[in-house]
């Protein structure tokens, strides 16, 4: 469980050079059909979440009348009753957050146009269960596009964009000892734990309301909610208000709801569960573009193969995020290289990548949460230069170096 993939370790043990594929191999491999969108199989997936969201709901509003009833059936102590009231909602909020965590990612197919042929069937669909969860569909889908545009991109990025030595006022690494690096990334195991907890929990909203990780050409005070952001183009702000009254209104609901049903109640129906949403969501998207072993370019050397190709694919809740999270971490480079394929058939995508790109292809059955511990500590800055760079750890050493003549590859 807590050990390094056999893929992590071939990656670290092998210098790095680009791939030699070129992206017109890659389209000509995969078939024209799996572009097709199947309408009635999406809305099939999008009715199946719906339904286990509200079966689920119905089972937590019996989970403390069960628990009483036991105890005073089976004549059990109190805390015997207490155990079982609590395992009970544990059990519902975990499996809540990822039915809930499934609507969010079908959201983000529909922003990509992959529930409908038709436009404003997939905006429909991705405002109303982007909005049940409260994220700003439209102010998403617009940064989200731009990260698709540049994945990888030092400079163009937009999500999860590292920091550099110079962001850490570190000494250049010529003359760099190892307590100058201890004394900005050396902590207590209880302060990393809580940074990671904060992130995990919260990371969404600070992320949609600071653009904290995004593009360091954006100024201060850049958020998801302001219509002219410099994260939107013109013809993107009426979406912004859009899904600004979404989430006024949205959020107007819960208070009313939880004025009726009660704080206690509200909390471990929806708040919880919510709150459980932003961590799957968080873990697989830092996974995605965060790894030790995968590189990242600036300008001269990116192109958008080698940005698809710097994401990390990863069996993420093995088969219940097959289901629920709609293949969004087990196939998220055939998404990066093919967003206008739908989820559904992204898996055959992704057989073809690994038979056609090797060991260019990243892929990674280290268990996730401790690939998310290993991410969190070990990816803390790259180097100010350099056209291919790694992220290096706390004491200042990359995981992975550059072959030889890995420059000298062409970009295409």
């Amino acid at each position: 469980m807590f050990e390094d993939s056999p893929e992590f370790k071939f990656r670290k043990a092998n210098d790095f050079s680009p791939t030699k594929v070129t992206l017109a191999e890659i389209h000509a491999a995969v078939p024209k059909h799996l572009f097709r969108k199947n309408s009635l199989k999406a809305f099939l997936h999008i009715s199946r979440d719906v339904i286990c969201a509200l079966a689920l709901y119905q089972l937590a509003l019996q989970i403390e009348p069960f628990s009483a009833a036991f105890v005073n059936h089976y004549e059990t102590t109190q805390s015997v009753g207490t155990i079982i009231k609590w395992a009970g909602w544990a059990g519902y909020w975990v499996c809540q957050s990822i039915v809930l965590a499934g609507w969010w990612c079908m959201a983000h197919e529909a922003g990509h146009g992959n529930v409908s042929e038709y436009k404003w069937v997939n905006h429909v669909v991705g405002f109303l269960l982007h909005t049940f969860v409260l994220s700003p569909y439209f102010a998403w889908r617009a940064s989200h596009h731009s990260h698709h545009k540049a994945a990888a991109s030092i400079e163009r990025d937009e999500n999860y964009v590292p920091k550099t030595r110079s962001d850490f006022k570190l000494p250049p690494e010529s003359v760099a000892i190892p307590t100058d690096y201890h004394e900005i990334f050396e902590e207590t195991p209880i302060y990393t734990v809580v940074r990671m907890l904060v992130m995990q929990l919260l990371g969404w909203q600070i992320y949609l309301f600071t653009d904290i990780s995004g593009s360091p050409r954006h100024p201060n005070g850049t958020n998801h909610f302001n219509p002219s952001s410099s994260l939107f183009k013109p013809h993107e702000r009426r979406g912004i208000v859009v899904s600004n009254i979404g989430l006024i209104s949205m959020s107007c609901l819960l208070f009313i709801w939880a004025q009726n049903i009660g704080v206690s109640a509200f909390f471990k129906l929806y708040l919880v569960p919510y709150i459980l949403v932003n961590h799957w969501v968080v873990m697989l998207t830092f996974l995605h573009h965060s790894d030790p072993t995968v590189p990242m370019y600036r300008n001269r050397q990116w192109s958008f193969l080698r940005g698809a190709l710097s994401t990390v694919d990863r069996p993420l809740l093995g088969w219940a995020g097959r289901v629920f999270l709609h293949n969004a971490s087990h196939d998220h480079i055939a998404h990066h290289l093919f967003s206008n394929i739908p989820w559904y058939n992204q898996p055959y995508v992704t057989q073809i990548l690994k038979e056609l790109l090797g060991n260019d292809y990243n892929h990674d059955t280290t268990n996730t949460f401790y690939a998310l511990y290993r991410s969190f500590t070990r990816c803390c800055f790259v180097e100010d230069q350099g056209e291919i760079v790694f992220y290096k750890d706390k004491n200042g050493k990359a995981a992975r170096v550059l072959a030889p003549n890995a420059l000298d590859y062409p970009t295409s």
